[in-house]
């Protein structure tokens, strides 16, 4: 043996020695690297939406009202006073809180009920190529992609009743007088159905169109060969094929509706008729109105715990009967 040997071999070792700290550093960095690219997502989920709920919970139990605004943190305990005051349907704050909320729940099923029958009848529309298909479904987009602010105060012009173009539209078709209130009393609630399903069914329309694009052209084929004829494709194929897509979509609208707020308050702005008092107005109001954020952020907790535990049935339900079909 020479005396380079040992260190040719002393080498080698240190050569293998670093290969394997390089390649445990490069899977370390591999490792992490999902980390770094999630941590600013985490961070401002962070800062905008989980510290201020968990701050609405504890502001929740506290008695903040108008007299501790400069110094909240001073604000005396209240416990469950805010929750009870919130749900003694025997005063009046239960009681306007109920009718908010039977109000809101009648709003809710109308607008996407009427959300996804449009978004259906006009994705099955713009199935079939036919020469202007493009024109027409951008012009169906364009409800969706306008800027909600803009184009719910161009509906409040809209809607006015001396220089509205709706009055003036049904005046001219022998309709009605042209003075009609459809910002006041009964009819407040017909005109924010009718803004929010205009503004919403473009989504379920987006949503159907991309479902359908999946699905197979052939089986449409055969069920055509059999004499099946478009309503009973619509009905045994296109239907149960698309239920995942349904299942999601009806639960999106229903959450976007249920917590719509900039559409209610850029229509009525803080004088919101009782047939339009949806609760995100509700809880606004008796928050920032009255200066009870104490009892408003009860409210605000209740309507969370309502859509948690609704959402979660909504899930169990129709993952069940999933696994009944499979």
């Amino acid at each position: 043996m020479t005396a380079t040997e040992p260190a040719v071999r002393d080498g080698r070792r240190a050569s293998g020695s670093d290969t394997k700290d390089r390649g445990n550093r490069r899977v370390a960095r591999s490792r992490a690297l999902p980390y770094l690219l999630l941590a600013p997502a985490i961070l401002f989920e962070l800062l905008v939406h989980v510290i201020p709920m968990l701050t609405g919970i504890g502001i929740s139990f506290l008695k903040l009202n108008q007299f501790y605004l400069r110094h909240w943190l001073d604000a005396p305990f209240a416990g469950l006073d805010n929750y009870r005051y919130a749900v003694d349907f025997h005063g009046s704050i239960g009681v306007s809180l109920l009718k908010s909320f039977g109000v809101t729940i009648a709003f809710t099923i109308v607008v996407v009920a009427l959300s996804w029958f449009l978004g259906m009848f006009g994705a099955t529309l713009l199935q079939r190529s036919f020469r202007g298909r493009a024109v027409l479904r951008t012009l169906f987009l364009v409800p969706y992609a306008l800027p909600v602010y803009a184009a719910v105060i161009i509906w409040k012009f809209m809607l006015s009743r001396d220089n509205g173009m709706v009055n003036h539209l049904l005046a001219q078709l022998h309709l009605s007088d042209g003075n009609t209130f459809w910002l006041l009393g009964n009819n407040a609630f017909v005109s924010i159905v009718v803004v929010a399903v205009w503004r919403l069914w473009p989504f379920a329309l987006l949503t159907l169109m991309a479902g359908m694009q999946s699905l197979p052209g052939d089986i449409y084929e055969a069920a055509a060969v059999d004499g099946a004829g478009m309503w009973q494709q619509f009905r045994k194929l296109t239907m149960p094929m698309l239920r995942g897509v349904n299942q999601v979509l009806i639960l999106v609208l229903f959450l976007w509706t249920f917590n719509d707020f900039n559409v209610p308050y850029t229509l009525f702005s803080e004088s919101v008729p009782p047939s339009a008092d949806l609760i995100s107005i509700h809880v606004y109001q008796s928050s920032f109105l009255t200066w009870n954020f104490g009892l408003g952020s009860a409210m605000s907790v209740l309507l969370l715990l309502f859509l948690m535990v609704v959402t979660g049935l909504y899930l169990l339900v129709t993952s069940r009967r999933r696994g009944r079909r499979a």
